[in-house]
């Protein structure tokens, strides 16, 4: 099928509808992925310091195979390859020239009078014209996304259609009050996502509800280790936080330590006012499993109207010992015949959404590669295991290539029942720090001493 798409503006692609994309044939999604990564890296190989410093040291000047990327892709965790003392104290004339590394917009033109806190430099930056939001993994450091406005509108376009394809229910014409079990705003990427985008898909404001109303300080998650440690040493005034943000994080440990009475008390009141009513339901299936399995403890079931949503992601993360039928009951529970579920990662914009025979489908403007150990590329064909890497041709203002920290397995042929035609992944993903015993070593394409060096270089030491 010929959609007639342009290889020079991929994010035009996110606007058509998710059944054409996904009956793209192979041949003409490879072409157009290989001649999209090809114009991204030329416009963007001079423009953002990092990938110049990177593709220099690499020696790549240009992509004629779609193999030719993986020397120049980032490793993910330079999102957050800053010195933690620019953190602690608020050195945001250093995390901005950190941040400027990574863009190809020029933030030396923010003017940083005033600022005290990360939360405040990220809404200078988004009053800039950004949409920095950041991630936390096990280490608690947070990892800057530097997307900007100009990924706006694709990045809207993508999650309204990847929800329709996850959920079967199209959002662009079907508004349905939202639940969320967590807080109502903040700059981390989830959250981020749901004030740009879940809002507006319920209707607006008054039908987004949220278990808190707050949201989280990004202080709060930068610290959180040092904040613990002064605390413990009776020593967490010393630190010269705004009180007020103190208060904060005692109001949300206060919180923590009763989620999940809260929790069950805020479903229940959902349930039963939106009784016979059509609902979407999100969060972390752990979250979903909880209220699921303190509801059927008590003999309880809810009563939405058919067609309701339910829609999680994150696994059982924080859930110990779930039982292997965790999802069943939750559809039970619920009364929903199916869970949305989607992959990805908040540096690329193209999360695939699962299909009913559990492989999450990757958008062509996804475009997958797999390294084995040694960081050379697996064969595009067949069924692979082996590191995703994921480049992302849509981005404007820095550069979309990633090499991941999960071990997947690929389905290339274009064989699933479902009827997608993409390269599919299968539902067990595994983090590579779970596997290597909490060390996630990634063996680059191309020399290992130029990636380290350009590493140093993103952190200022080189």
């Amino acid at each position: 099928m010929s959609l007639s798409l342009l290889p020079d503006n991929p994010g035009a692609w996110t606007y058509r509808t998710w059944a054409d994309l996904m009956a793209i044939t192979r041949e003409e999604r490879e072409r157009l992925q290989l001649e999209a990564v090809r114009i991204s890296f030329a416009r963007l190989r001079g423009r953002i310091p990092a990938l110049t410093k990177l593709a220099e040291r690499q020696g790549v000047e240009r992509i004629d195979r779609i193999e030719d990327v993986l020397p120049v892709c980032f490793d993910h965790r330079v999102l957050k390859n800053y010195p933690i003392q620019i953190i602690e104290n608020r050195d945001f004339a250093r995390l901005t020239s950190w941040l400027d590394r990574l863009t190809a917009h020029d933030l030396s033109r923010i003017d940083l009078t005033g600022l005290t806190t990360i939360e405040q430099w990220l809404a200078r930056l988004e009053a800039f014209g950004m949409l920095v939001t950041y991630s936390s993994g096990t280490t608690g450091k947070l990892s800057f996304v530097p997307r900007s406005r100009d990924e706006l509108g694709p990045w809207k376009f993508h999650f309204f259609n990847v929800n329709y394809a996850a959920n079967g229910v199209d959002p662009w014409t079907t508004r349905l009050p939202t639940f969320f079990p967590g807080y109502r705003g903040g700059y981390q990427t989830m959250l981020k996502m749901m004030s740009l985008f879940n809002v507006e898909m319920a209707g607006g404001e008054e039908h987004y509800y949220t278990l808190y109303d707050s949201h989280i300080p990004a202080d709060l998650m930068a610290l959180s280790g040092r904040l613990q440690s002064a605390e413990d040493r009776g020593e967490l005034r010393e630190l010269g936080l705004d009180p007020a943000l103190l208060e904060q994080r005692q109001r949300m440990l206060e919180q923590g330590r009763r989620r999940e009475a809260d929790m069950e008390a805020w479903f229940s009141r959902l349930i039963d006012e939106f009784r016979g009513r059509r609902v979407k339901i999100g969060g972390t299936f752990a979250d979903l499993y909880r209220v699921a399995r303190a509801g059927l403890d008590k003999g309880l079931s809810c009563a939405f109207a058919p067609g309701s949503i339910v829609a999680g992601g994150g696994g059982m993360k924080g859930y110990k010992d779930a039982p292997d039928d965790w999802e069943e009951q939750v559809r039970h529970f619920f009364g929903v015949d199916r869970l949305g579920n989607q992959y990805g990662f908040s540096e690329c914009i193209g999360n695939a959404p699962l299909c009913e025979h559990d492989f999450f489908h990757l958008p062509p403007y996804s475009v997958p590669l797999l390294m084995d150990a040694n960081g050379a590329a697996l064969p595009r064909e067949g069924v692979q295991k082996g590191r995703l890497v994921l480049v992302d041709p849509i981005p404007q203002s820095y550069w979309g290539g990633f090499t991941s920290g999960d071990e997947v397995t690929m389905h290339w042929e274009e064989d699933c029942a479902c009827g997608w035609k993409s390269p599919r992944i299968a539902k067990t993903i595994r983090r590579f720090a779970e596997n290597e015993g909490g060390d996630d070593k990634i063996t680059c394409a191309g020399s290992q001493a130029a990636y380290n060096e350009f590493m140093a270089f993103v952190s200022g030491e080189g």
